[in-house]
């Protein structure tokens, strides 16, 4: 079967019209959104390898404490306190969690992926952010409306959060058993219609099969938490399809990923 490329077959270009921006760096490129403008940040490439968020901070252009953890495809979301005190997971010196939460200024969050979303999002009212790991079973349990639901209990306002998702593989080539599409659907009860052509799940040639876009379906989480969808974007770009950018584990069934980083301000 000839899988349709991502620029063909896919909608997400852009997301009521954000824009996105390749920043060069030492003469290599990360990517950028207009919606997180009013913060340093930045979605990396496989090219940065193997330069960790220490160095990457740098990048951004700041001195900023890095706030990072081991990832493990669940739903559980640190602040740097709650990081100090944390036990690590095993065979790691940081602890178990797929998302970071800002609490001060100048603290940077970082998660990596290789196929999987890296959710940046920023608070226009306190200037804290945080970064998540949404792949599809973090998705499920609601990861990033559970960020959201942090950032607000901390001072942040509904109408002045902005959200990126960054590069992840496409519904046009992820192919998943239709028990996980159905478990992805299931997270929608109750959320608004689908809009500007989100459709998180597509019928896939081979039975018992579906293709599944794991970014449509976080996007339509957040429209039923209550953001508007000027306050959402998508990069135009899959993990899957542009090897010479970006590591895919679906692609190259390798654990090598590129990073994804916010920094909070006052």
């Amino acid at each position: 079967m000839t899988t349709p490329s991502f620029a063909e077959s896919s909608k997400l270009t852009t997301f009521q019209g954000a824009r996105w921006t390749w920043i060069s760096w030492e003469g290599l490129d990360y990517l950028t959104c207009d919606l997180l403008s009013p913060w340093c940040h930045g979605f990396f490439t496989r090219k940065f390898l193997p330069k960790a968020p220490a160095e990457l901070t740098a990048a951004l252009g700041k001195n900023a404490t890095v706030l990072r953890v081991k990832q493990v495809h669940g739903d559980r979301i640190l602040t740097p306190t709650e990081i100090a005190n944390a036990a690590p997971a095993p065979e790691s010196i940081y602890p178990p969690a797929d998302g970071v939460l800002a609490e001060d200024v100048n603290q940077g969050a970082w998660v990596c992926t290789a196929d999987c979303t890296p959710a940046l999002i920023g608070d226009l009212t306190t200037g804290m952010v945080s970064a998540v790991h949404a792949g599809w079973r973090g998705t499920a349990q609601k990861i990033v409306p559970k960020a959201i639901e942090r950032l607000i209990d901390q001072g942040a306002k509904l109408e002045t959060l902005r959200v990126a998702l960054g590069p992840a593989i496409s519904g046009a080539v992820y192919q998943v058993n239709q028990e996980v599409a159905d478990q992805l659907v299931a997270t929608l009860k109750g959320s608004p219609d689908q809009r500007a052509g989100l459709t998180p799940v597509q019928p896939d040639p081979e039975p018992g099969k579906a293709r599944l876009d794991v970014r449509h379906v976080n996007l339509l989480q957040l429209l039923a938490l209550g953001l508007e969808p000027e306050q959402l974007a998508i990069a135009p770009h899959c993990t899957h399809s542009e090897p010479d950018r970006f590591f895919s584990y679906r692609r190259d069934g390798t654990k090598t990923v590129q990073w994804s980083g916010i920094v909070s301000k006052g």
